[in-house]
Formats: structure tokens, C-alpha cells, sequence
């Protein structure tokens, strides 16, 4: 069974590294899905089984966590899977390139960079202002 699970495809993370985290009412759904549709009996999982139970972990994280869960079970709920898997509204710092979620369609900046960048267009909006040339 471990080299059927090994076979599966990883589980996408998200940009920081980290497996997707669900909301309370994708835990829900989730959890429902567990129990009908996966290797699950009476709280333990049938492909962890090695001779003694195995808690199934799907059925007691926060997180997307199982190889199994992932490939068989959740393709299923295609909008559950969009809502998890879907393309958030991330978008790439222009001055540090990381990863942040914009608060408007034009945010170029994650909010530490936005300060700085802030900062230098207003000292040279106030040079201009002071030099009284208009360019």
C-alpha cells in the first residue's frame, strides 16, 4: 500500500511552502467525504493499516495533508477543489519579489515595500514642489 500512496503526486503548497489550510466549513465537507468516500473505517485509515489502526490523519487535521484524499477522493467536489486549490489573488512584489495579496487591481508592492516606495515618491514629489519647476 505505502509504495501505492508513494506513487501519487505530491499535494501543491502554496507559495510560502505550506500545505493548504482549510476554513472551518471546508473541514466540514472534507471530513464528510472522508467517512463516505475514502479508505476509511470506524476512524482509522484502511491504507495506513499495517496489523494495528491508524488514526486517518485527514479526518483530524486542519490541513490537506493526504496523498490518497488529494488524488481520488477531492477531484469528486470540483468547486471544494477550486476553492482550495484555486488562483488566489497573489501576485509578486515588484522590489522583493515575494508573494502578497493585493488589496486592489493595482497594488505592484507588499506592504513592507509599499512604506519605502511611499516614502520616496513623496520626498520627490516635494523636491519638485520646492524647486518650483513644473515637469
Amino acid at each position: 500500500m505505502w509504495a501505492e500512496i508513494k506513487r501519487l503526486k505530491p499535494i501543491e503548497r502554496q507559495p510560502d511552502g505550506n500545505l493548504p489550510r482549510l476554513t472551518p466549513q471546508q473541514a466540514i465537507i472534507i471530513r464528510k467525504a472522508v467517512r463516505q468516500c475514502c479508505n476509511y473505517a470506524e476512524g482509522e485509515c484502511l491504507l495506513l493499516d499495517d496489523g494495528e489502526g491508524q488514526v486517518c490523519p485527514q479526518a483530524i487535521s486542519s490541513t490537506l495533508n493526504c496523498r490518497y484524499f488529494r488524488n481520488a477522493v477531492l477531484p469528486a467536489n470540483p468547486k471544494l477543489e477550486k476553492e482550495i486549490f484555486g488562483i488566489r489573488a497573489n501576485r509578486r512584489c515588484k522590489i522583493c519579489g515575494s508573494y502578497f495579496i493585493g488589496g486592489s487591481g493595482n497594488a505592484k508592492y507588499c506592504a513592507r515595500c509599499a512604506a519605502a516606495v511611499h516614502r520616496k515618491q513623496k520626498a520627490a514629489c516635494a523636491r519638485k514642489q520646492r524647486s518650483g519647476v513644473d515637469k
